[in-house]
């Protein structure tokens, strides 16, 4: 499964994100899961791939012509784009699952973009899972929720997403969405 990872890549972090970061990483690459992020080599985005790297997982990077100089050595493939609307397009449509871990803005804008993204293609199940960790996402699923009962959005976005609180938690929701369906035997 490719799995989409959307976080900082701010430097100079602290260590429950950056511990965080290692665990989403390697649960993607010891689940034998493709890492799909971002493609520069500074903050948690490099923490997860390093951390999927080294757990024996592919890892493909998608970065904008603007930052290939800042490409991160570990990818295995690095896609190329024009600009940010671009890159955050060639994601969603190569990624079967969106993981929206500590970032800022650029995280924040590639969350929504993938969101609204799903709903569009009116894909069915969870496709997002939101780390909310320490809170830091609270405003923007109180938003979210807001818009579910206003008369602007219905609630299809609210279906698209799990949140989890804490690494455990995340953990745990990546387990139960990439699990294989269960066989429907009649034998």
């Amino acid at each position: 499964m490719n799995i989409a990872v959307y976080c900082s890549s701010k430097h100079g972090l602290e260590q429950r994100y950056i511990d965080l970061a290692r665990a989403v990483g390697h649960w993607i690459g010891a689940g034998g899961h493709t890492l799909v992020y971002g493609g520069v080599d500074a903050g948690l985005m490099h923490v997860v791939a390093k951390s999927c790297h080294d757990s024996g997982g592919e890892v493909v990077g998608v970065i904008t012509r603007n930052f290939a100089s800042k490409a991160d050595r570990l990818v295995d493939r690095l896609l190329t784009t024009g600009d940010l609307s671009e890159r955050k397009s060639r994601m969603y449509l190569i990624s079967d699952l969106h993981v929206v871990l500590p970032g800022g803005l650029g995280t924040i804008d590639e969350w929504m973009a993938a969101l609204s993204q799903w709903v569009v293609d009116k894909r069915e199940g969870v496709g997002i899972v939101v780390a909310n960790y320490e809170g830091m996402y609270d405003a923007t699923l109180a938003q979210l929720r807001w818009l579910a009962g206003s008369p602007f959005a219905g609630k299809r976005h609210l279906a698209a997403m799990a949140v989890a609180s804490s690494t455990e938690q995340l953990l745990h929701t990546l387990d139960r969405l990439t699990a294989p369906a269960p066989s429907d035997s009649n034998a």
